[in-house]
């Protein structure tokens, strides 16, 4: 299925999305790059570059309008979504090969825009995660990355060299994750509380953003209440149950893949879905599957699973919930 002559009409509405998108995501992005440094300004831009020379080719390999699909914006969110998603020391070449993943078998191989139905962003970074995740469990001790000289040439050295200097460097924080969860466990709840302070006014910025959405009414409330809801509500219980063991409802809310993820990612109105009730049921889905996978599964990253699990359960949802359509027929005159 190609791109239909439909979204040359609603090009300016999509642009309109997208320019919203980027101004709400800034003060998460800025106070990213307080904390982390140059790295973040790198990876956001790399993933732009890569992303648009890969729509390019893309788009030109599928017979469609350049100007019309490169200037909506939807593969500039997608590039930035993704950036701030992986380490702000990734190496290039895992950018370029999560970009060219997600664009390519996540968006174009469905039809382009408006067709796809995974996240292109989430299902790059679920790729580069499961195929280097060396690379993606290394990141900078937050607080001490500037915007000096030092901290842009560090950065510029860890993402383009040839050589693996990302396991040498004391400047990692080895024990996080891509969406750091060290940080929400109770240990570090009484013993680290300098350490999670930077989650949390990442969480707070993006936040703010989240709600310009909705005030701008880009998104609606349904899917990020859910979703914070159904998370809460169930890690509380556990927190109750054990809480030795578990870490309570609020800490688990509060981190700030969880804020990005609710309002920028899980909100895509391509990949989930479309009615009010379909958005609750959607967001509580995704709230039960993070602290599934959080608390018993395997791999720590448990945001962008659960995401891509979502995604592929939002049609049958649409299905379910859709109102139905009665039609009635005009009264049969009466020629009595």
């Amino acid at each position: 299925m190609s791109d239909t002559p439909d979204n040359y009409h609603n090009g300016g509405s999509v642009r309109r999305t997208m320019l919203w998108i980027c101004l709400c995501l800034l003060p998460g992005t800025i106070c990213y790059v307080w904390y982390f440094g140059a790295g973040v300004i790198l990876q956001c831009l790399m993933a732009i570059i890569f992303a648009l020379l890969i729509e390019t080719v893309c788009l030109k390999a599928r017979k469609q309008d350049l100007c019309l699909f490169l200037s909506d914006g939807s593969v500039i969110v997608t590039a930035i979504i993704f950036a701030l998603m992986i380490t702000p020391y990734t190496p290039w070449w895992i950018n370029l090969m999560g970009m060219g993943f997600g664009l390519v078998f996540a968006k174009h191989i469905y039809g382009g825009l408006g067709n796809n139905l995974f996240n292109p962003a989430v299902a790059a970074f679920v790729f580069i995660l499961l195929c280097f995740p060396d690379y993606m469990g290394h990141w900078p001790q937050p607080a001490q990355q500037t915007l000096n000289e030092e901290s842009v040439n560090q950065a510029i050295t860890y993402i383009f060299s040839s050589t693996d200097s990302h396991s040498t460097s004391a400047n990692y924080d080895t024990g996080n994750t891509a969406i750091p969860l060290a940080d929400i466990q109770p240990d570090s709840q009484q013993n680290d509380t300098n350490k999670v302070k930077p989650w949390q006014w990442l969480s707070l910025f993006f936040l703010l953003g989240g709600l310009g959405l909705i005030f701008k009414d880009i998104i609606s409330w349904h899917i990020p209440v859910a979703m914070f809801s159904s998370l809460y509500v169930l890690n509380q219980a556990l927190n109750i149950f054990n809480p030795e063991l578990y870490s309570g409802g609020v800490i688990h809310v509060l981190s700030w893949g969880t804020v990005l993820a609710a309002f920028f990612i899980a909100t895509d109105p391509v990949t989930s879905p479309t009615t009010a009730t379909g958005k609750l049921i959607y967001g509580v889905i995704i709230g039960c599957l993070i602290m599934s996978i959080r608390t018993w599964g395997a791999n720590p990253d448990s945001i962008a699973f659960a995401i891509l699990i979502a995604n592929a359960m939002a049609p049958m949802i649409d299905d379910h919930f859709r109102p139905t359509v009665i039609s009635q027929s005009p009264p049969t005159p009466d020629f009595r």
